[in-house]
């Protein structure tokens, strides 16, 4: 049984607002939109013009509102430590979009200051709420596929000059990293719910030659990478990234157990076991937000991360994916470019 409606604000109106506004109306019964704010007036009302929601031109507005309970914050990563600090300090709960802060201080303290004020924090890692992924997670638990003994990553995407020519955007100062922060995050965040954070990280990131400096669209933050895990167990595992793959491919995530393998691609999960058994699952099948439009995918599951934000609030719980869950896959990235940057095997540890 659910609650009474919560009164929701929304923080940043920019293109990743699409599927949440989507999934704000579709949960209407649950769920009344205080307000919507961008400092930016006609982003306010391209807004309001095509999802038909209410907005506000005081961010004041939502934080001083004491019937609003929580904030849907979708900002850009460089600010989301201060506003989670005002979030706080105005007792709102806030579902984050990803990354937690475009710095390993800010992500920390965006966990710390929502814990210290005792208010319940979801982070929109919304990949781990794919049927195809569930189901995975429901094989690894069981021990079908038996002990993992091997494991690759491959997010082989594509992203144009019309992307990248955003101010700000693929660079550290904004965004705080380039595609493992800002997309392979979710892939990642996937495999680390899936295995664990590896012990020591080894390999290379870099710029490739159509993005750096001196390009149409220089930046500052690397869109190749190839990188090497190994777990304490033994296991090996590996990590290819990018976004200058031309038109863009589904993701895939291949785990060699003891007793079969799996496939995850996009939505398609494919497992294959040694006593002959073989398992289908997943949606469309198709590449999620690989090409050249990052928004060319379903707003289901952000619908689903928001289904169980308001679920934790409800039934006084942590959402699947809180801060301190979000913050796994955070390391792994920093100590995966640490580990290019000094050249050197790094120990990840723990987040």
């Amino acid at each position: 049984m659910h609650s009474a409606r919560r009164r929701i604000g929304v923080i940043g109106l920019g293109m990743a607002s699409a599927p949440h506004a989507q999934s704000l109306i579709d949960l209407a019964d649950r769920v009344e939109v205080a307000g919507c704010f961008s400092p930016s007036a006609d982003r306010r009302a391209a807004f309001a013009a095509r999802h038909g929601l209410p907005v506000v031109d005081r961010l004041e507005a939502l934080l001083e509102d004491p019937t609003l309970s929580a904030v849907l914050l979708l900002t850009p990563p460089d600010s989301h430590a201060e506003l989670v600090a005002r979030c706080a300090a105005a007792g709102k709960h806030v579902l984050l979009e990803k990354p937690l802060d475009a710095t390993p201080e800010g992500g920390r303290a965006v966990v710390s200051a929502m814990e210290a004020a005792g208010l319940t924090l979801g982070v929109v890692l919304q990949h781990r709420f794919r049927a195809s992924v569930e189901r995975l997670a429901g094989l690894m638990r069981d021990g079908t596929l038996g002990r993992p003994l091997t494991a690759a990553v491959s997010v082989r995407w594509w992203r144009d000059n019309a992307y990248y020519a955003q101010p700000g955007r693929g660079m550290k100062a904004r965004d705080g990293g380039g595609v493992l922060l800002t997309q392979a995050i979710h892939t990642l965040d996937v495999f680390v719910s899936l295995l664990g954070l590896p012990d020591q990280v080894a390999g290379f990131a870099a710029t490739s030659v159509l993005r750096k400096s001196g390009s149409d669209v220089g930046m500052d933050t690397e869109d190749v990478v190839a990188t090497a895990l190994r777990y304490g167990n033994g296991m090996l595992a590996t990590v290819n990234a990018t976004t200058a793959a031309y038109p863009g491919y589904p993701e895939r995530i291949e785990i060699a157990g003891a007793n079969g393998s799996a496939v995850l691609a996009g939505d398609r999960l494919e497992v294959q076991l040694v006593s002959g058994g073989r398992i289908v699952a997943g949606e469309d099948g198709a590449t999620l937000g690989g090409g050249a439009d990052p928004m060319a995918f379903s707003h289901q599951h952000h619908r689903a991360v928001l289904s169980d934000f308001l679920d934790s609030l409800d039934e006084g719980r942590r959402p699947r994916v809180d801060g301190r869950e979000a913050l796994k896959v955070h390391r792994l990235i920093e100590a995966m470019l640490e580990a290019s940057g000094s050249g050197r095997t790094m120990e990840v540890g723990t987040p």
